[in-house]
This record gives C-alpha cells, sequence and structure tokens, in this order.
C-alpha cells in the first residue's frame, strides 16, 4: 500500500471579501497569488527565508501553471493550501498543490518553476546543497 504523500508545508488562509468576483466565489487570479504565498512558507521552511535562498545561489521563477477547480471557495472560508514536490529536473521543479476547506479538496495547482541565477536571472542549475534540499523532498518511487 502506498503511503499517503506528505506536504512540504500547509499554510492556512482566510479568503478576504476583496478576494471574491461578483458571484461570491474567490476570483480565478486569487488561488494563484494563493499558491504563491504558499511557496513562499515553503522557501522559509527549507531555507529560512526568500533572502536565504536567494544567499546560497538560487531563484525560481514561473514557468507555466495550471489549475483544475473542484469546489468554489467563498468570503470567509478557511482555507488550506499544501505544497508538495512533484519534480525535480536539472533546471525546473514541479510542484503541486491542494487547496482544501474543511479537508476537501477545492482547488488542483501545478505549477513548473525555473530555477535562475539571482543576479543574472538567467536558466541556471541550483547549486548541489540546494538541488540536495529539493532532492530529500522528492516521494519515493514503487520498485
Amino acid at each position: 500500500m502506498t503511503e499517503p504523500r506528505k506536504p512540504i508545508v500547509e499554510m492556512p488562509l482566510r479568503v478576504r471579501y476583496h478576494e471574491c468576483d461578483g458571484q461570491g466565489i474567490v476570483f480565478n487570479a486569487n488561488y494563484l497569488a494563493y499558491v504563491d504565498m504558499a511557496m513562499f512558507e515553503m522557501e522559509k521552511a527549507l531555507f529560512g527565508s526568500h533572502q536565504e535562498a536567494l544567499a546560497r545561489g538560487v531563484d525560481i521563477v514561473v514557468a507555466e501553471s495550471n489549475l483544475r477547480y473542484r469546489a468554489p471557495c467563498r468570503y470567509d472560508d478557511e482555507l488550506v493550501v499544501a505544497v508538495y514536490l512533484n519534480h525535480l529536473g536539472t533546471t525546473s521543479l514541479v510542484i503541486d498543490f491542494e487547496i482544501t476547506r474543511g479537508g476537501d479538496l477545492c482547488t488542483e495547482v501545478k505549477t513548473r518553476y525555473v530555477f535562475v541565477d539571482p543576479k543574472t536571472l538567467k536558466k541556471a542549475a541550483p547549486p548541489a546543497p540546494v538541488r540536495e534540499v529539493y532532492a530529500a523532498l522528492l516521494p519515493a518511487q514503487a520498485d
């Protein structure tokens, strides 16, 4: 039996009124803001802060995101954004996000990030110590 995957971080948040559209549902673009906030929480958990990650010679930029809406979120909902490492490439990584309300899945987001040099912002493989931090988070592969 496969163990359920464990999130790197789980970030709680409460939906604010201005994040909702005229239908009273969280406006679609705000889900990307939620996952962006969760990425900074992941960096904090892994490296201490975004500034510390930069000091280690690494930054990441978004290359693509895919969102799948399962259930609407509304004003004052208490949500949790869970962050999972899905894939680690040579110069990129794929992060899965699950946004839940009361344990029920509301939104799934898959985002591909590219590692860049913080000074030049050009694509670059992360330094070995940074890569090791991410590699330790990869899900175990079934034999």
